[in-house]
């Protein structure tokens, strides 16, 4: 399989670009990855790249979005931070992979068991750990069952998951509404944004 070019990259669209995604979890699920030769690609892409999603997920170390999609070299642009939100520097950094770059869907990925969200969930506090889970919280606070303290912690895995799935809507919407420039080209039609959670029991994305 050779990296991806401008003529290939320009010929997805961006419903495409996710079921490409899908399609790449399915081989990774049934352990038959596609056939790539990733030195060639390095050589391939060494005079450009032209990646065909953004794919912003959690630093988790089960969770890597080229192994767990079946990408190679110059397919995505994968973007890390714990609890999967976004700031000022992400939004650039996915301004330029859309814009300038040109790939056609931001998926923003969550993933069950999530320790930061656990973090959230518990109020931890350590350095700057704290800033960072403050990004979570308002994912905590926007799910409402279970209304009993003692169960909303992370001890609850339900409610774990719950509220990360939760924080990934929120970060869809922080997307929009932070980004006009990404706003605006989902309303053209330019790209997609759209949220996933990957279990880490078995391997599995789903899309919401």
């Amino acid at each position: 399989m050779k990296a991806h070019t401008k003529e290939t990259q320009n010929s997805i669209s961006p419903k495409q670009a996710v079921e490409l995604l899908k399609e790449g979890n399915k081989r990774f699920m049934a352990n038959n990855k596609a056939n790539r030769n990733l030195l060639e690609q390095v050589e391939d892409t060494s005079t450009g790249q032209y990646p065909f999603a953004t794919i912003l997920s959690c630093i988790d170390s089960r969770v890597s979005s080229e192994l767990i999609f079946d990408q190679g070299i110059g397919d995505i642009f994968s973007v890390r931070i714990a609890g999967n939100f976004v700031n000022e520097d992400i939004l650039g950094s996915m301004e330029f992979a859309c814009r300038l770059a040109g790939t056609k869907v931001i998926v923003v990925l969550g993933h069950t068991s999530c320790g930061a969200v656990k973090g959230a969930c518990d109020d931890a506090k350590l350095g700057n750990l704290t800033t960072m889970l403050a990004k979570i919280k308002p994912a905590v606070a926007s799910v409402s069952e279970p209304a009993d303290q003692s169960m909303r912690n992370s001890k609850n895995i339900d409610f774990v998951n719950t509220v990360a799935k939760k924080n990934v809507e929120l970060t869809i919407d922080n997307i929009r509404k932070q980004s006009p420039v990404l706003q605006e080209m989902e309303d053209a039609g330019e790209i997609d944004i759209v949220g996933a959670m990957y279990d880490i029991k078995d391997g599995s994305v789903t899309f919401y």
